[in-house]
Parts: C-alpha cells; sequence; structure tokens
C-alpha cells in the first residue's frame, strides 16, 4: 500500500511552538466552507478557553484554497493555537481528518465536523473522558435514548443513514450501529497508530477506525449526543451512497488480505494489559510463577 501524501502547504494562522505540550487538538475538515469554518474555529476557542489548559484548532481545508486567508485575521486565544492545513486537492473528509490528527500535537485528539453539528461541550466531555478515565478512543453515538435531534434532518439522509450502518454492523463493526456520527476523540498515542494505518480517505473512514478499534481490542467509550446543526452536509444519496459502500468493500476485502496489521497498536495493548495483570497479581501467585518458571 503506498505511503498517503503529506499536504503540500501548511499555513500558521497563529504562531505555535512546536515542543509546547498540547492538552487538547481540535480537528475540523473543511470543504468550501471557509467562513463557517471562521465562526467556529471563534466559538470553539470561546468555549475552550480557560477549560482546557492547552489547545490548538486545525482546520483542514480539503483542496479548496479558501481557508488560510478566511482565518488569517483571527486574534490569540488565551491557552490556544490555531493552524490551517490546506491539501493541494480534494481527498475527501477521511483524508482531511488523517492530515490533521498527524499533524496534531494534543495529548487528546478530537475531530467533528466544521459546522459544530453537536456543539462545543461534547468536545470537553471527551477530553475528560479520555483522560481521566483512560480510554482509548470515545465516540459519539445517536442511538442512544438520551440523544436527539434540536435540528430536523431529512427523511431520506434519516433513511440512509439506517440502511447503512445496519450494512456495516453486519459486514464490518460487529454491533457498532452508529459509526458516521461526526464526533470522535482519541489518545494521542492511539490516533498516530490509527490514522497511520488508515486507507479509507472518504465518508466510510469512521467505518475503518472503529473496526480497527475493535480488532485491536481497544477500550471504546460511546457517549449519546444532540445534533444541534447541520450546516454543512454535501452528501448525494445516491452517488455517495455506492461509493460510500463501496469502501466498506475495500474495508473487507483489507481485512481478509490481512492489510491492516500494526504492530504499534498490538504492542500497546499488549503493554498495557501486561502493566495491568502484573499490577493484580498477588505475592502468592508471583511465588508461584516463579516456582513454575524454575
Amino acid at each position: 500500500m503506498p505511503t498517503r501524501k503529506t499536504p503540500s502547504r501548511a499555513f500558521p494562522v497563529l504562531s505555535i511552538t512546536p515542543q509546547a505540550p498540547v492538552a487538547l487538538s481540535v480537528v475540523l475538515p473543511c470543504y468550501r466552507a471557509a467562513e463557517l469554518a471562521r465562526g467556529s474555529v471563534e466559538r470553539l476557542a470561546s468555549a475552550l478557553a480557560g477549560r482546557i489548559p492547552t489547545f490548538e484548532i486545525i482546520v483542514v481545508d480539503d483542496g479548496a484554497g479558501d481557508c488560510a486567508s478566511a482565518l488569517a485575521s483571527l486574534a490569540s486565544v488565551p491557552g490556544g493555537t490555531v493552524r490551517v492545513l490546506t491539501l493541494p486537492a480534494n481527498r475527501g473528509k477521511g483524508a482531511a481528518v488523517a492530515e490533521g490528527m498527524k499533524a496534531a500535537r494534543g495529548a487528546v485528539r478530537v475531530f467533528t465536523d466544521v459546522d459544530l453539528p453537536y456543539g462545543a461541550t461534547p468536545i470537553m466531555l471527551l477530553e475528560t473522558l479520555i483522560r481521566t478515565r483512560g480510554f482509548h478512543m470515545v465516540i459519539g453515538d445517536r442511538t442512544f435514548p438520551q440523544s436527539r435531534y434540536e435540528t430536523e434532518l431529512p427523511l431520506g439522509r434519516r433513511l440512509a443513514s439506517a440502511v447503512f450502518s445496519r450494512i456495516t454492523a453486519t459486514l464490518v463493526t460487529g454491533g457498532f450501529f452508529d459509526t458516521q456520527c461526526g464526533l470522535k476523540g482519541f489518545r494521542g498515542d492511539i490516533a498516530n497508530a490509527l490514522f497511520n494505518l488508515q486507507r479509507v480517505d472518504r465518508f466510510a473512514f469512521d467505518v475503518e477506525l472503529i473496526y480497527l478499534a475493535l480488532k485491536y481490542g481497544l477500550e471504546i467509550k460511546r457517549i449519546p449526543v444532540v445534533l444541534e446543526a447541520n450546516d454543512t452536509s454535501s452528501v448525494r444519496l445516491g452517488y455517495d451512497s455506492v461509493r460510500t459502500l463501496a469502501d466498506v468493500a475495500r474495508i473487507k476485502l483489507n481485512q481478509v488480505r490481512g492489510n491492516y496489521h500494526s504492530d504499534a497498536l498490538a504492542g500497546l495493548v499488549a503493554r498495557e494489559c501486561g502493566a495491568t495483570s502484573d499490577h493484580l497479581r498477588t505475592p502468592s501467585f508471583a511465588r508461584l510463577r516463579l516456582e513454575v518458571q524454575g
């Protein structure tokens, strides 16, 4: 599998210190929605300031080339920085998210849609759960009874989402019915490993990420969400549904061919399980183990 190309242009909107630790990175993929991105960045930065010690917001322009100029005049936010990465050509939401995650420096890294469909509060909840509870991955799930829509989705979108979720649950993810919720967070080292393994660039990349997390036994926490906005949908139900299902077939084919091997993820999970097992062993168990080994 060829290595993924890195963006040819990166526009720093605010100055950053590469060595400085960052508590939270938020990645916003954007395509032809520069003004919306600006409003979301201002809203998100205001919400995070004073609540997250240090944060960065990374807007990834998926080939349109209009985000850098739209965000260039942003003022510095206490505790936070903003960056824009511009991909040389449109490659899809999955590719934009992957490039943002690879460029991120946060101990916790979250991606969501550029219109902040679930608001800022769930982003901070993801950061807290990963930091304090040790989850590898926390994702929004619209199927929980507590989840709701404050803005109505078209019937066709809802039906397409239901059918797609059922297909992916059957073929790939084994019961995770809401793979497409646009809110997912990762521990930093987990993000490094997962997104270097990603092969799907467009809508089905969420399915691939969850499949990989399940394959390697990562600890996943699902949370209910409230849909507050739906301003960026560019989904063409017929065309994009076919492409997405084709990507799901690619995931299945990669799975069968063994193309998702990762020493990094396997080693990480093994080390954490081993450390936990060592902590739980009683002195008598340790003596017995030495006697057996001797």
